[in-house]
């Protein structure tokens, strides 16, 4: 019954092809002969390809195509920096594969350190080519300056990411309703933090907490404001084609004014810039936690793990509470491309099988690989259906976590991932809030992202890092009363017009106009 229910939501969310099909009908061969290609693939997390992960094994007994590890900078997390070792090495590799890859190809693509893969795609990447037809943003959001598409990324599917989530437990002790507005979100908070709901006689509940302090200053959209454009946090946004920055509008000044009046009054964690990415866990399992904007998945999960601790504990998604004009806006979703991927460099000489092995990982028995492992090892297919083995579900260990140790769901691979995997390991209470949202209507459109001209360029590195430096420590000092939004918000905004956040406004215009249209 359960499967059958995860099944429908999945068909609901992305269009799927039949992937034991594709299995068997599909010729996966590329080659005749054995070909082997190097390649650089820095994930954040792996950061070393590894030629006997059991998915890669896999693919090379059906393509003909053996990748050779050729990493640099292995012993660095940070895939920019591993890059820029790469690059300064003078030799690449015949694929570069990194997390954060976008802007490193669209800068060296042009100067011929990479092969443009438009033709490429149209002639031999069937699977490629369906995707952008079916969805052309992602093709216009990867789309260099000069025209050309030098990557191909990892794409997410599914449309929902994060939610609010309240303690309905703690609502039913108190006699609250679940807040449908922003006024009753504080009346709620505020009787968190003064009736004591875990019942322990201590005034230690902490009413709202969140992992990553950004998702703190994504309650501005409670007062109008806007936090983020995309899944990215202090990302710029669209406005009915304009490009504007999130930290320069009179509904963020109104949100931070508000967030600080609620940090003051103790309903805010008093440690939301430090604790950190542990704070959910501790917070919920010593049954302080009230409320926080976090993934569906993830979040709902602690209903499954914290009865015994926690007896009752109900910690639920809630819609997005209306704003002071009575706006209900959910921020975050799942963006439709990242600026991960790879890319063929200048140096490969066989261009077209390559574009070939990276068209296998966006369809067929390829994609299916990719999200769910090895058939037999870490799933079986069921009624056409790919499902992961009950040993494989149950064993207390993050699924993706499972997969990025076999080679599967890493983003400096490009390819199309499949929500069904997702699915699997959700539990009812996570998708009964999706649902909500999904009702709804809530969330709105991802910017993503715009590629500079070498002009453009120029300009957004000259001035961008410093703009965003200062508006970051104004927006905490402001939260923690350092200082007072009002009163300094004149000469803010005059602040980042001399630090030349106007000129980066217009090259972002410029580059968004040239890519998407309008």
């Amino acid at each position: 019954m359960r499967f059958s229910t995860l099944t429908a939501l999945a068909l609901t969310t992305s269009a799927l092809c039949n992937v034991s099909a594709a299995w068997a009908n599909d010729d996966l061969r590329i080659v005749d002969e054995p070909l082997e290609l190097t390649v650089h693939l820095h994930h954040y997390l792996y950061t070393n390809y590894e030629e006997d992960w059991p998915i890669e094994q896999k693919a090379r007994e059906v393509t003909g195509i053996h990748l050779k590890n050729a990493t640099v900078g292995s012993n660095s997390t940070n895939s920019e920096e591993a890059m820029n070792l790469l690059l300064a090495t003078g030799k690449l590799p015949d694929i570069v594969g990194s997390h954060l890859i976008k802007d490193f190809v669209n800068q060296y693509g042009p100067q011929g350190a990479f092969v443009p893969l438009n033709d490429l795609i149209e002639e031999h990447a069937p699977n490629v080519k369906a995707l952008f037809e079916a969805n052309p943003k992602i093709k216009s959001a990867i789309t260099a300056a000069d025209g050309n598409i030098y990557y191909l990324p990892y794409t997410p599917d599914g449309k929902f990411g994060r939610g609010y989530f309240i303690r309905y437990d703690w609502l039913d002790k108190l006699g609250l309703e679940v807040p449908g507005t922003v006024d009753e979100f504080y009346e709620v908070l505020t009787a968190f933090r003064n009736q004591d709901p875990n019942g322990n006689g201590q005034k230690d509940e902490v009413p709202f907490f969140a992992r990553q302090w950004e998702e703190l200053i994504r309650l501005v959209t409670l007062w109008d404001g806007r936090s983020s454009g995309s899944d990215t946090y202090h990302d710029f946004y669209v406005d009915d084609g304009q490009i504007r920055h999130p930290y320069m509008g009179e509904g963020y000044r109104e949100g931070i004014k508000n967030l600080a009046k609620w940090y003051s009054e103790g309903l805010i964690d008093a440690e939301v810039f430090t604790r950190g990415s542990s704070s959910r866990e501790y917070l919920l399992s010593e049954d302080l936690g009230g409320s926080t904007h976090d993934w569906f998945a993830s979040t709902a999960g602690y209903n499954d793990v914290l009865q015994e601790k926690v007896p009752g504990f109900d910690f639920r998604a809630f819609v997005p509470p209306a704003s002071i004009s009575g706006v209900q806006m959910e921020e975050h979703r799942r963006i439709p491309v990242k600026p991960d991927g790879w890319a063929i460099s200048a140096t490969n000489d066989h261009p077209v099988e390559t574009i070939k092995y990276f068209d296998f990982w966006f369809g067929g028995k390829g994609r299916e690989m990719v999200n769910f492992g090895v058939e037999g090892l870490t799933y079986d297919v069921i009624d056409g259906e790919p499902v992961f083995k009950e040993e494989f579900l149950s064993n207390g260990r993050p699924i993706n976590s499972q997969l990025y140790e076999i080679g599967g769901q890493l983003a400096a691979r490009g390819y199309y991932q499949d929500y069904r995997y997702e699915i699997q390991w959700t539990n009812e209470k996570a998708l009964e809030g999706i649902a909500l949202y999904e009702a709804g209507d809530y969330l709105i459109e991802d910017f993503l992202g715009v590629a500079f001209n070498e002009e453009e360029q120029k300009v957004y590195d000259k001035y961008y890092s410093a703009a965003q430096t200062y508006m970051l420590e104004k927006q905490q000092a402001w939260i923690l009363g350092a200082s007072d939004v009002e009163a300094e918000w004149d000469d803010y905004l005059a602040q980042l017009d001399r630090m030349g956040m106007g000129d980066v406004l217009e090259v972002m215009q410029s580059a968004y106009t040239r890519q998407y249209g309008g």
